[in-house]
């Protein structure tokens, strides 16, 4: 277009030419652009068209208001209003992407040109967004950020300028998922809508708040944009809203439904559910894990043949009437446990109410009260006594609450209480008489000076020492086994006691409470068991002197019987009548006996005499010393086998022989007709080596496992099976004398199995 063209000239805002037409009011009225052309080649624009082409054309050219590609049709447009023709011309006006109809009239021999300017979608996109309180960003395909709104600078806390050209990757965004994980930012909405091409809806994300320092919250959505035929989205457009408010509520919803759950699966044995019409249907897991019953024997009704039958009529009209009411159900009963017994439970059940006031559920609790119940009733009888003693009290204690009263009346230690300082604040008569003065006299007073005041052997008792006050200093519980408080008139008392700190509301110590028992008859009784165990200890001694000295001096008479039995059987032998024969055979034997028993009993008595230390040694070879000493058995047809390759603390030569006694008494006893067989075995038991004897004897009944360990004892005759019931015994002292213990098991007819336990060599 060009001036030579006719109506087609410069602006000159004039208006002038257009007789009785206001064209300035005129166009002023108008906020679309609007430019009128005059006959004479002047054009006027008003305020709207005057802005666009001032900032498109430093010239003033009213074509400016077009881009280049709209120009063609608006020109030929303009030359039909020029004869008469009103044209609607699709053009595209500067400053926007947005279309814009163009019409084109006839005006007093001039040209009106209206443009009316569609709004950039985006920027309705943003104040709608704005209006509603929600972020919006546009971001480029790489998820630069483009364009934001107002709401987005405000929830996000940063500026246009801040926001614009920051991508999803930026660390600066501290993005985390509500579990506190990370959440990359190739992983944010924005971008998974990018690579795949489709809408992603509600994300929660927190996000770093610059101006408060803390985590906001977000729900975000993006949808992708794409341009016309194209798969492959050209934009993504970010929506979100701020829901701090609302995730710092739902979080507290759940903790605080967290609590109560756990309060109730503390507190409840049985939770439950019903329908609104107060059917109960499964799953109900808590009961049928208490009662045992399956969803087919507990659904509707059939939870009642869980109650105990004196209980269901008055179980079911009070369910009946709080569904029918829908009020609370309160009630108590009894269930049958799984294992058959029946406990007393309380029942509670609340309809749960949905936004128009209808019941949605009933959720209830079943509580075991049984240890409740008990507890209450000793607490009543407890109370009943405490109260029945609290009648004959004094005003001593007056000064102290009535729960204090009947708690520190009622038990039988010295209990007082100290503030800070360690001034006596309480005191009940317990402790008053253990220490000699009166509850009175007793508050009010320094409790380390009145009582505590001098160790036992009469030095002064610094306070920084006293257990009781470090427990005022640093609050921690301090249990003392063996001290001594002072009585008033002057003498030691022995106690135990107990400290413990009290602490304030905000938990500094206020003071404590000592607990404090009088052990002097607790001494005394261990002094008597100290002596009566050294008394003992001294009779042992004796006693085993005496069978030592016994045993040796009855040996020299009985060597003299002996030899004088020998002498006359070898010189006189061919003169002896029978009988005299047979009497002497029989004093022969005896003589033998007895000096076996002698032996036995010297053995018995140096059992655990000797002082020598216990050293290292090694099973097998204690057990070959003992093979030794019975060969002539195993010659005789006896097996003795072993497996024992642990070492042992102890003395040789005892341990010798209790395996050879052991061994012994395994060939000895044998069933008739049957070779003794013999096996020893050794396994490691913590600090004790276990050994097992074990022979296929006669046996030995349940009734006279302990007896056999006994001095003396025999359960067959000599004629059966030789001996004078001493190795056992010996094998039970030796075991002993080494820390350890020996025991049987047998029956009759089975064989038998001696288990001695001995202590282990120490590992490095």
């Amino acid at each position: 277009m060009t001036d030579a063209q006719p109506g087609l000239g410069q602006p000159d805002g004039s208006g002038a030419g257009f007789a009785g037409v206001d064209a300035s009011a005129l166009l002023a009225a108008l906020p679309d652009p609007v430019a009128l052309l005059h006959p004479g080649g002047e054009v006027t624009l008003n305020a709207a068209a005057q802005e666009r082409i001032t900032r498109a054309s430093p010239q003033g050219d009213w074509q400016a208001l077009f881009q280049a590609e709209s120009a063609d049709a608006v020109r030929a447009a303009v030359m039909g209003a020029l004869e008469g023709r009103t044209s609607r011309v699709t053009a595209r006006a500067v400053d926007t992407v947005a279309p814009a109809l163009v019409t084109v009239s006839p005006a007093g021999g001039g040209v009106l040109i209206h443009l009316h300017v569609a709004r950039d979608p985006l920027e309705v996109a943003l104040e709608l967004m704005d209006s509603l309180r929600l972020g919006m960003t546009v971001q480029a395909p790489d998820s630069r950020i483009l364009h934001a709104n107002r709401a987005a600078e405000q929830i996000l806390g940063l500026s246009l300028d801040q926001l614009t050209g920051r991508d999803s990757m930026d660390p600066r965004w501290q993005a985390i998922h509500p579990d506190g994980s990370a959440f990359p930012g190739d992983t944010h909405p924005s971008v998974q809508a990018l690579r795949s091409g489709e809408a992603v809806y509600h994300v929660p994300m927190g996000i770093f708040h610059p101006p408060s320092g803390e985590q906001r919250w977000l729900d975000v959505t993006a949808l992708p944009r794409r341009a016309p035929g194209s798969a492959q989205p050209k934009q993504v457009t970010t929506v979100f809203n701020d829901v701090t408010d609302l995730y710092t509520t739902q979080k507290a919803l759940r903790g605080s439904e967290q609590r109560f759950r756990s309060l109730v699966e503390a507190t409840a044995q049985i939770v439950w559910t019903t329908q609104p019409d107060g059917a109960f249907l499964p799953p109900q897991l808590d009961w049928e894990a208490f009662t045992g019953q399956t969803p087919e024997e507990y659904s509707q009704a059939g939870w009642l043949g869980a109650l105990h039958p004196e209980d269901r009529a008055h179980a079911i009209a009070a369910w009946e009437g709080a569904v029918a009411a829908r009020r609370p159900y309160i009630t108590a009963y009894r269930v049958r446990r799984a294992d058959g017994v029946y406990v007393a439970m309380d029942a509670r059940g609340v309809p749960v109410l949905d936004e128009r006031g209808a019941v949605s559920e009933w959720v209830g609790t079943n509580t075991d009260v049984t240890e409740l119940r008990a507890a209450q009733q000793e607490l009543m009888d407890a109370n009943a006594d405490l109260e029945a003693r609290v009648q004959t009290r004094t005003a001593e204690l007056a000064q102290v609450t009535r729960f204090s009263t009947l708690l520190l009346t009622a038990v039988g230690e010295g209990i007082f209480g100290l503030d800070p300082r360690g001034v006596t604040t309480f005191a009940n008569p317990a402790a008053a008489r253990i220490f000699g003065h009166s509850v009175e006299s007793m508050i009010g007073q320094s409790q380390h000076d009145l009582i505590h005041h001098h160790h036992e052997d009469g030095r002064p008792y610094p306070v920084s020492e006293c257990p009781i006050h470090q427990t005022l200093r640093d609050g921690q519980t301090r249990r003392i086994e063996r001290d001594v408080m002072w009585h008033a008139s002057g003498r030691a008392v022995p106690v135990a006691y107990v400290v413990t700190s009290t602490q304030d509301a905000s938990g500094q110590v206020g003071g404590a409470v000592v607990m404090v028992q009088d052990i002097t008859e607790r001494e005394q009784a261990r002094q008597q068991l100290h002596e009566m165990i050294e008394n003992l200890e001294r009779s042992n001694q004796d006693l085993e002197q005496f069978a030592y000295v016994a045993s040796h001096d009855l040996q020299e008479p009985l060597r003299t019987i002996g030899s004088y039995t020998e002498l006359l059987a070898r010189r006189y032998g061919g003169q002896l009548d029978e009988r005299a024969g047979q009497y002497l055979t029989y004093t022969q034997g005896a003589v033998e006996r007895m000096r076996s028993l002698i032996q036995d009993l010297l053995a018995f008595a140096r059992t655990g005499r000797q002082d020598t230390p216990l050293t290292p040694l090694a099973l097998n070879d204690l057990m070959a010393a003992a093979a030794s000493n019975v060969q002539g058995t195993l010659q005789g047809g006896g097996t003795l086998t072993w497996h024992t390759p642990h070492s042992v603390l102890g003395q040789a030569s005892l341990l010798t022989q209790l395996l050879t006694n052991l061994v012994s008494n395994g060939l000895k006893f044998c069933a008739p007709g049957q070779p003794p067989q013999v096996h020893v075995t050794s396994r490691l038991e913590g600090a004790f080596v276990h050994l097992s004897v074990q022979d296929n004897g006669i046996g030995i009944a349940p009734e006279y496992h302990t007896r056999v360990f006994d001095i003396f004892q025999r359960l067959h005759h000599r004629d059966s099976f030789a001996g004078n019931g001493m190795g056992l015994a010996i094998c039970r002292k030796i075991a002993e004398h080494h820390g350890g213990q020996i025991w049987i098991e047998s029956s009759p007819g089975r064989g038998s199995t001696f288990q001695v336990s001995l202590p282990a060599v120490p590992t490095p």
